[in-house]
């Protein structure tokens, strides 16, 4: 199976590519991995809802131009659903057995997905009600897919 994940931003912290670059390590048993991260736009101080708009828009363009037509594309947003981990291990598994071998998860910036990008997901996944740093969210993302192999190939993983 091969997954994508498209980030807005880069990464600056050393110890978020450190970590990163270990789970992308470990999925490399389980399926071929892209990571495609994307220029975000600069937010001005105290800017306005038309502004904070245009961006989300602006960097909505860049997820859907970077995206597969062919692929199924999950996007983490705060309104989506909330699953377990061995729910996530279950639909990760299904949507292999039901043929779609490519999967796209979609990380947007600091003000979040343009309503285009949440319009064209199959699917919107939220971790939790809290907001998460997107750039952290990276990482704790490739946690739980690797956590997900780990649980559809019944091999032990701390609980």
């Amino acid at each position: 199976m091969k997954l994508t994940v498209i980030c807005v931003g880069k990464l600056k912290e050393k110890y978020l590519k450190m970590g990163i670059e270990e789970y992308a390590k470990r999925l490399s048993r389980y399926c071929n991995l892209e990571i495609i991260e994307l220029q975000d736009e600069k937010t001005p101080d105290h800017a306005s809802e038309t502004q904070e708009e245009l961006i989300r828009k602006k960097e909505g363009e860049r997820i859907l131009k970077a995206l597969k037509e062919d692929s199924y594309c999950i996007a983490l947003a705060i309104e989506g659903k909330m699953l377990s981990s061995e729910e996530l291990a279950e639909k990760i598994a299904n949507l292999g057995v039901s043929g779609n071998s490519h999967i796209s998860f979609l990380i947007g910036g600091s003000l979040g997905l343009s309503q285009e990008v949440l319009h064209r997901a199959d699917y919107k996944l939220s971790f939790s009600k809290m907001t998460f740093p997107h750039q952290l969210m990276r990482m704790i993302l490739l946690e739980q897919i690797y956590r997900s192999y780990r649980i559809n190939h019944n091999q032990p993983y701390h609980k």
